[in-house]
Parts: structure tokens; sequence; C-alpha cells
């Protein structure tokens, strides 16, 4: 049972397929949307009026006994019918590249905002973005690349009794630590603050305290989202360590010797490529759950699930059956979604998607591969797959993980994934936003179309698409910039509304 002793590098964004700013994966066409059934066209019976029925005269012939008419079962009133056409309402804008929004959760209305630069903001629940930050941790960060960078603040959670204690935890790419091997690049830190005591909307500065570190071999893949799950422990996503292809500085030896090793196949020495579960209420700095699956084995207890690349945004449907979505980017062809479960392994860097995958041919995947691990442990495909820009008609070049809505505002999208992918082209931002509907069968793959903006011209966004975010209220929206890097105050919040 080995402790939490490795620290790992993950990179900011999370956004880009390689060493250059995100390898785009092949786009999927998209998947037929699923059929809705057509509304009901049988009219029931009319009910009885109440008129009396005339008496039958008395007869000593034995009378038949009268059937009781059954009552007619109400007609179900159908499901919206889904019209994959939006609009969006801007709702703030003068930020850089905001990449988390997370709902007060007090009453308040307030929607704290976390920006890539190392600032968090406070919408009001009256509108209003306050100038002065909540939080504000430039100071403690590396010097970002305003081109393209995937470091930065990329993570903000809330504690479940947010409202009583204010505490709240940040993911950011810190320099690099000394006691980090040579020639890495820098130290995320996983951190705890405190909101001062005088004044609501700012944070306490002074009472961070550090609950992880994990040193990044590079700078890329550092995936970065935080988020409490409904059984209330805290979720990390961590990238592979950055590069390519899952090798190369910083890159662990694993199972699969074709591909010459990989950090995200590795759950003995490396935390990084996986989802980590811990417990940051019992014990200081964290305890690692009883239940998490490798405890009691020859591995690292923190992993939840393996075999990612750059987990980059997932989400839990809290208000339906609490499954885990996670959005995994791709390295040149395919993009993908997974429902991620207990000590699930989901392929990486073996796989990309659905298809094999060689660091040696990544353009071209090999013909076979392993569809289970030396363990028997079967290398799970994901719900969603696409084609990366690279590839002739693909969609996009990293997704960008959404959320199940379970809103009110948009008829036909209940029990829907909404998610998004960053942009078809790194020089101009062009966004796409999708909604994915689960197959009727068991273990088919996820029907997925293209959202319409109403709202612009084309329909299209038209920025980058760095994150989506959603409020108490099951509402969506849309965290846009139209800068491919973190500078500029271009960046928006937008929120998902009905056409028309």
């Amino acid at each position: 049972m080995r402790h939490l002793t490795i620290l790992l590098l993950i990179s900011t964004l999370a956004l880009a397929a390689c060493a250059s700013p995100a390898a785009p994966v092949e786009e999927p066409t998209p998947t037929p949307t699923r059929e809705v059934p057509d509304e009901p066209t049988e009219v029931p019976p009319d009910l009885p009026t109440g008129t009396p029925t005339p008496t039958q005269a008395p007869t000593d012939e034995e009378q038949p006994t009268a059937t009781p008419t059954a009552m007619p079962t109400p007609t179900p009133t159908p499901e919206p019918a889904l019209e994959p056409v939006v609009e969006l309402d801007l709702v703030a804008e003068g930020l850089t590249a905001p990449l988390e929004l997370v709902p007060a959760g007090d009453g308040s209305g307030r929607l704290f905002v976390a920006d890539q630069i190392g600032v968090v903001r406070i919408l009001t629940g009256e509108g209003e973005l306050l100038d002065e930050p909540f939080l504000d941790v430039r100071d403690r960060m590396v010097s970002l690349r305003s081109g393209y960078d995937e470091r930065g603040l990329l993570g903000l959670a809330l504690d479940p009794n947010f409202e009583e204690n204010g505490f709240f935890y940040v993911y950011y790419s810190a320099p690099l630590r000394l006691e980090a091997p040579g020639g890495w690049d820098h130290t995320s830190h996983l951190s705890k603050f405190v909101v001062s005591p005088v004044d609501a909307d700012v944070a306490d500065p002074e009472s961070e305290q550090v609950v992880l570190r994990v040193d990044q071999p590079q700078s890329n893949h550092n995936g970065g989202k935080i988020a409490f799950g409904p059984d209330g422990y805290l979720y990390l996503g961590l990238g592979d360590g950055g590069g390519a292809h899952d090798t190369g500085l910083g890159h662990v030896d694993d199972w699969y010797e074709a591909n010459e090793g990989g950090n995200a196949q590795n759950v003995t020495e490396t935390l990084l490529g996986s989802i980590l579960r811990i417990d940051v209420e019992s014990q200081v700095p964290y305890a690692v759950p009883a239940d998490n699956p490798f405890v009691g084995e020859d591995s690292l207890d923190e992993i939840w699930a393996y075999g990612f690349r750059n987990p980059y945004r997932f989400s839990f449907d809290a208000r339906g059956d609490r499954e885990l979505f996670v959005a995994d980017v791709g390295q040149n062809l395919f993009e993908e979604i997974n429902i991620v479960t207990r000590g699930g392994n989901y392929g990486w860097n073996v796989k990309e998607g659905t298809h094999c995958f060689s660091p040696a041919t990544p353009n071209q995947p090999p013909e076979e591969c392993p569809d289970t691990d030396p363990q028997g442990k079967p290398l799970i495909d994901p719900i969603i797959e696409y084609e990366n820009a690279n590839l002739p008609g693909g969609l996009g070049r990293a997704v960008v993980g959404g959320y199940i809505y379970r809103g009110e505002a948009l008829p036909g999208f209940g029990g829907r994934l909404v998610f998004a992918d960053w942009s078809t082209s790194f020089s101009v931002g062009n966004g796409t936003l999708f909604v994915a509907t689960r197959p009727q069968v068991e273990g088919e793959m996820w029907s997925f179309e293209e959202l319409e903006v109403a709202t612009t011209g084309d329909g299209r966004m038209g920025e980058f698409i760095l994150a989506l975010g959603e409020d108490t209220e099951g509402e969506l929206y849309v965290l846009t910039s139209e800068m491919s890097g973190p500078t500029g105050t271009t960046g928006k919040l937008h929120k998902i509304m009905p056409a028309g």
C-alpha cells in the first residue's frame, strides 16, 4: 500500500494534443441523433358522463353479471423533441482565459470564475463582475506564455460545506520545487484556502495549505480539473506528463513494451495519467478513502481510474445517476469522452479512443493491440468518439468536457450530455458545441450532433471554447476567449438559453 510519494506533472490548458499547442484528433462525423418517437395519436375512450341508464324490469330469468368497464389509462405526456439550436446570453466579459465556473451554493447567486492567468473573480447574483479578485495567485505561479500555454490556474472547487466553513481548493502551476527531478518543467499545487472572516467576496491569501504537490516533466497535458463528488471526496484529473505519445522525459515504463512505456498505464510508480480520489476532510493534508481500488495493493492508493492522456474537464451527474463523465484529449486522430468507474483502465497509450495506438506511427493506428491488461482488466472504450481536425472532416482539435443537462430552460435537453470542442483551428477561434444522447441499447456509443448558435451569423461560436459550467439550477454556461493563449481581455461567460 503505497501512499502518494510520487509527484506528477500536469499541463495547463489540457486542450492541446501534443508538444505544440494540441495535436488534433480526428473528428467523428456527428452520430445520428436519437429519433424522437411520434406523439401518440390514439385518443382514449370517453369517460362515463354520469347520465342515468334506464332500469331493466324485474324478470325470473338469470341475468348476466355485468363486467366492470376499465378506466382508460392516461396517455403519457411525450418528452419534448430535441431542437439542436440554442442562443447564448453574454453575462460577463473582460476576462482573459476563464477555465472554470463554480456556483457559491449559499443562496447568494454568486458564480466563482477561475481565470487561467491566476485569479478567481466573482459574478454577483445581480450580474456584476467584481473588479477585485476573490483570489490572486499570480505571484505563486510560473510565468505563462501568451501565445499558448496549458499551465496556470486550472481548477477550483468549493468545499461541500463552503457556506459554513468557507474552505475552497485550487489547482495551479507553481515553479519547479528544488526536490523535483532535474530538467522537469514545473510543480503543480493542489491547495486549500479559506474565505476572509470579514468579507465573503475575498479569500484570505495567507491561508494557503498545500494538500498535494505534483512534479510535471513537461508544460502540457496537465488536466487540472478538481471537483467534489456526490460521495464528498475530492477528485483530481492528471494528464500523462506531457510531451507526446506518453513517452520521453518523465515517462516511466509500463507493461506494454510495444509502446516504449507510458505513465498512464503505470499505477505503481506515478500518479500521472489518472483520476485521483482523496479525502480532504478527515485528515491533514489528506487521507485515502478505504474503498479506493488500489488500497491494499502494491500500487498508488490515490488512483481512482487510469489510462488517460489529458483528462480536460469532467463532471458528475449529481442530479441523476451520479456518473462521472471525463473528456480525454487525444493525440493526433481521435477525441473521446468516457464514463469513468472505480478502478477502470481507459486505454491510453495502448489505444487512442477505440483505436490501437503506436508512438512510432501516431497518424496510422496499428491493426492489432491488446484489449486487456496483463491482469485481464479490459481497456474500456469511450461512450463518444470523434475524429480530430487533423483528419479530413474532423470536428475539432481538443474535446472539452461538459454536463448532463438537468435544468429547466432547454426543453428536450433533459438527460443529454452537452459538451464542446476547443476549436477547429489554432490561429482562429472556432469552437463547437455538441449535444449527445444516451443509446437505448446498453454498450452502444452515444449519438451526438452539433448545436447551432442562433445568436451568431453562421451558427458557430467564432471563439475558442475553454470550458463549460453549471449553476445551482442546472443551467449551463460556455466560457470562451478570442485568443488561443492566456492574454488580453477577450474572455467571456455566456449562458446557454433556448432559441427564439
